[in-house]
């Protein structure tokens, strides 16, 4: 018998409508799976099961009266731990935030919150998100709830895991390189990377500031949808947020592909990709095209040189983001007796952080430092633009550009943690559109997004369209994800033999305010 934790957020909101159900009773089946089995996933962090009943009560209360309740009241919801929520523990899975308390909410959860979502609690990760597979938090491994010896991904592996294993109906999440949209490959959910900007990253802890982007992993294509449209619309909090009111991103969901013109990148079928992956992606081209989207092979030449790239940009920025922990604000203070303040940050900063946070920070200090500025950080900001080119033409052709989302399928816990460069090689196809400024929209097993071209001054022809327009070409293709691979059944009786993906990459119209920032970065 199918429990409650185990429906799609939509299926869990048209009983709650309908009287069917109460939010306590939505809240009870949640909190006893995660009673029940996170000792062996290691979703959580921290739970809050008592601020979720007190929350689902006033639901319960307020619907009562009649009166009407957003698509996202009453579901169980958890948070990565890197989203401040206030009055409730925040440790970016980092010893030196491992007792920090939040004074306030980022716009993420107080959006949500406003709406009448339930916070069940706050989900481990790679440490400040730098990770592939979940193995840096500082309070140990998330296991993948398919196969417990397994990795989930990373970084946001807690929330793709509490989102398998129904602790959580769905779960926010990050990415900076491939964090929402590798983990929902390897766990078998439904991964949602919007536009840079699309949601407002105020409040999100950060690793990266012109890459990270807040993101969704839910069950189905439709409650992914529901989330955006709760999240999405300015924030004058952030400068980097899109312009515009939230809009209702569910609308066109039932749509086709007909006449959709997709690319196929021919550099990421090559070496490196496992024999199932290739397989799955092959089979999901071939049921687009038997839904009759055209199909041919597209090319994004500088894509190899992505990753070297993105780890000269990531690390600088992560240097200079993670600067401000240093014993003296907030945070770790190491212990003892120090001849000045200068050794006191020193041991404060090697105790507090771990192995691949230190990496990232040294990495991304050399690169900025004197005399390598400009042959490490500068040149790689020089190939982001040949990356950003090379999408531009390539959606010259197509509307939409597909690639596995992951070269591998799940991999043993501790298979990787001693060969980093194995372990980024992971993100090899989710970061060049990260670095292109294109936002993918992953979506299991199916990772869809679209690119759509910008208006040009010096070009007006090249208008964009209306984001009704761009809104619809989204939904084409999510929509299209779930005929072509079923929602997997409960994890407690299923096991998939592959959860590989095929990404979809497209992208929303960005302001002219919005391209100066991103231009900013190259």
């Amino acid at each position: 018998m199918t429990e409650l934790c185990d429906l799609t957020g939509a299926a869990l909101s048209a009983k709650l409508a309908g009287g069917e159900v109460s939010a306590v009773e939505i809240l009870e089946s949640s909190l006893g799976r995660a009673d029940t089995i996170d000792d062996r996933v290691g979703a959580f962090l921290t739970r809050t099961p008592e601020l979720a009943r007190e929350r689902a009560e006033e639901l319960d209360v307020y619907r009562a009266t009649g009166a009407p309740l957003s698509p996202v009241a009453g579901i169980p919801t958890a948070l990565k731990d890197v989203f401040t929520t206030n009055g409730v523990r925040t440790t970016c899975a980092s010893r030196i935030l491992e007792n920090y308390v939040p004074p306030y909410d980022s716009t993420a959860w107080a959006r949500l919150s406003g709406d009448g979502a339930v916070l069940v609690g706050k989900t481990n990760c790679d440490e400040f998100a730098m990770g592939s597979s979940n193995e840096n938090s500082a309070f140990g491994p998330v296991h993948n709830p398919w196969d417990p010896t397994r990795v989930p991904g990373g970084s946001s592996g807690g929330s793709a895991a509490a989102v398998a294993a129904g602790e959580a109906v769905w779960a926010l999440g990050t990415d900076t390189g491939g964090s929402v949209r590798q983990p929902a490959s390897l766990c078998g959910v439904v991964g949602l990377k919007p536009t840079y900007g699309l949601i407002s990253r105020y409040g999100l802890i950060a690793f990266a500031s012109s890459l990270d982007t807040v993101g969704t992993l839910t069950r189905c294509v439709r409650d992914a949808a529901t989330l955006l449209s709760a999240l999405g619309g300015k924030d004058p909090r952030d400068a980097t947020s899109l312009d515009g009111d939230r809009l209702d991103y569910t609308e066109g969901l039932e749509d086709g592909v007909s006449g959709l013109r997709v690319g196929v990148v021919a550099e990421a079928s090559g070496e490196g990709v496992e024999p199932g992956v290739g397989m799955a992606v092959e089979a999901a081209i071939e049921r687009l095209a038997a839904l009759g989207a055209e199909v041919a092979e597209a090319h994004l030449p500088h894509a190899e040189y992505a990753l070297s790239a993105y780890y000269l940009i990531a690390p600088s920025e992560c240097s200079s983001n993670l600067a401000r922990y240093d014993g003296v604000r907030y945070g770790l203070r190491a212990g003892g007796t120090h001849a000045d303040s200068v050794a006191m940050m020193f041991e404060t900063r090697g105790e507090g952080f771990g192995a691949e946070v230190k990496r990232r920070v040294m990495l991304g200090t050399y690169a900025l430092s004197a005399g390598y500025y400009e042959a490490y950080y500068g040149q790689a900001q020089k190939v982001r633009t040949l990356i950003i080119r090379d999408y531009e033409a390539a959606f010259e052709r197509f509307d939409v550009l597909a690639s596995p989302t992951s070269p591998t399928t799940a991999f043993p816990i501790g298979a990787k943690v001693d060969d980093p460069m194995a372990m980024y090689l992971n993100d090899i196809f989710t970061i060049p559109a990260n670095l292109a400024g294109v936002r993918p929209q992953p979506s299991k097993p199916i990772s869809a997004s679209a690119f759509v071209r910008r208006s040009s001054p010096e070009d007006p022809s090249r208008a964009a369209p209306a984001a009704e327009t761009i809104r619809a070409t989204l939904a084409r293709i999510t929509a299209t994800a779930t005929r072509i691979c079923p929602v997997i059944g409960s994890w407690r009786t299923s096991h998939p033999r592959s959860t590989a993906t095929t990404g979809f990459t497209c992208a929303y119209v960005l302001t002219s305010d919005v391209r100066a920032t991103r231009n900013n970065h190259r």
